[in-house]
């Protein structure tokens, strides 16, 4: 394979074998050429009297026209032409080549001369004209190319997709791309032998630029600063030297911005998996010592003292009894939200009464709200829900005592219910001290509680991440609205 440097600044050149269209679209502009030549004798040999200078501008701006629409061949050849139509047709003796007056002859030099001269001056405005145009072509394809690059942060997504980025972005063929580092080649397809993974291999090594202009191929090191990253090849266009460069530059840096991110991402899940971590040690270990201290308690107290009173007995077997209660209501919340982790809970979907499912949160949760003011306010054109009623119940019931934990004993708790297109939302309001901007995002997480509140109201923090998967088990949505100071309202959405 014949792989040379292109030079700094200059495009690179395509050759292409001379095909039937190609040929007929050259005899078509030599065509045209020739017939403006004719249009111009003609018209300017009925004209009775003409000034020859007249007639040599004409051919000039002729020839101008050829040289900026088909370049300076075309040109070259149509002013010859043009001179010696001047020649014959309007300089004397009229009729033949011969030139009887010696200023005739400079004259028909200085036509000649501006007339090659100036295609030469048209094809380069052509020519830098059209260059300006491909350069700026290639500035709109980077650009679009670096949003799709900086849009990724996954890095085997991004991998594979920058071939396929970077053809469809400059029209190639197909694309390859290596990486030393994973010993892998990534292409648009298989079927491209020319882009083979030795050469990507040795110009990755050799970190130098290499184009086939005659089979249109383009090896570009992959670098950031003097490292190298891996090489990129493409097939089916031969890129200016800056852009080659530039494509290079951009798709190391993705890469090592996405590998940055990933390994970011990486850390901080990790920080935030420790965090999780010591947060539901320390909620579990809180929540299990306090019943199994209290057990233990009142065991020993009964072990140790034989004499004891049948109501202090009665009154230790009590605590012991609800204490027990309450770790097993422990252990239970712990292993719903493993299995509603898990999706392994299956609803059993009925139609029942927003109104059926408040009452049947009130029964559940009548001791947590005993002294309570409880105002219901549920319409009565409400529509029925289709609801697993045991889990929507025990959603209303987490919150529930949420609000009666939180909020004054003496301050009333509403269960409000409104229709809300094809969903039904129940909302539950208290006059607690309301929740800041920052935690209304973190409430619903696992084992999270209010930094106010946390050591001064029991609890795991699974109580809300629990209600928050089942409502998203049925196809809800729960969230909450609150003002410090002014109280909250928890509110989520059933289908009607």
């Amino acid at each position: 394979m014949n792989l040379q440097q292109p030079e700094a600044g200059q495009p690179g050149r395509h050759f292409f074998a001379v095909s039937p269209q190609r040929l007929k679209a050259v005899l078509y502009h030599y065509a045209v050429a020739m017939g403006a030549i004719a249009i111009v004798v003609i018209a300017y040999r009925r004209l009775p009297g003409v000034n020859p200078t007249t007639v040599a501008l004409t051919f000039l701006l002729v020839v101008l026209g050829v040289a900026s629409r088909w370049g300076l061949t075309v040109a070259t050849t149509t002013a010859i032409v043009a001179t010696l139509a001047f020649n014959y047709y309007f300089l004397p003796p009229i009729g033949t080549f011969t030139v009887a007056d010696p200023q005739n002859w400079i004259a028909l030099l200085a036509f000649l001369i501006s007339a090659i001269v100036a295609s030469r001056l048209s094809e380069r405005a052509r020519r830098e004209t059209m260059n300006a145009t491909r350069r700026r072509k290639e500035v709109e394809r980077l650009y679009a190319l670096s949003q799709q690059l900086l849009a990724t942060d996954n890095v085997m997504e991004l991998l594979n997709s920058i071939p396929h980025y970077v053809r469809d972005a400059f029209g190639l063929k197909a694309a390859a791309m290596y990486l030393p580092k994973r010993k892998e080649v990534y292409r648009t397809g298989v079927d491209h032998p020319e882009l083979s993974e030795e050469q990507l291999e040795c110009v990755s090594g050799r970190g130098e630029l290499a184009v086939d202009e005659e089979k249109q191929l383009c090896f570009v090191p992959l670098r950031i600063g003097v490292r190298p990253v891996g090489s990129l090849g493409l097939e089916g266009a031969v890129l200016s030297r800056e852009t080659l460069e530039a494509v290079g530059s951009l798709i190391a840096i993705s890469i090592e911005r996405a590998g940055a991110v990933e390994t970011l991402t990486r850390a901080e899940a990790t920080r935030e998996s420790e965090k999780l971590r010591s947060a539901l040690l320390d909620s579990v270990t809180h929540e299990f010592r306090t019943p199994l201290t209290a057990i233990k308690l009142s065991v020993t107290t009964l072990l140790s003292t034989p004499q004891i009173g049948a109501d202090e007995r009665k009154d230790l077997l009590t605590v012991i009894n609800e204490e027990a209660d309450r770790l097993n209501h422990l252990v239970g919340e712990a292993a719903e939200m493993a299995q509603l982790d898990a999706h392994r809970v299956e609803l059993r979907r009925e139609t029942h009464s927003v109104r059926e499912v408040v009452e049947a949160a009130l029964e559940r949760s009548r001791q947590a709200v005993a002294g309570r003011e409880i105002k219901v306010q549920i319409p009565d054109s409400l529509p029925p829900v289709r609801v697993d009623l045991e889990r929507i119940a025990e959603v209303l019931v987490q919150l529930l005592e949420n609000a009666a934990k939180y909020s004054p004993p003496s301050t009333p708790i509403t269960i409000s219910a409104e229709p809300a297109g094809k969903m039904v939302c129940i909302s539950v309001a208290d006059r607690g001290p309301g929740i800041d901007d920052m935690e209304q995002s973190l409430i619903f997480d696992k084992f999270y509680r209010g930094r106010d509140q946390r050591y001064r109201v029991q609890g795991t923090g699974m109580g809300l991440a629990i209600a928050k998967a089942i409502v998203e088990a049925h196809g809800g949505t729960i969230g909450v609205t609150s003002q410090l100071g002014s109280g909250s309202v928890f509110h989520f959405t059933v289908p009607a």
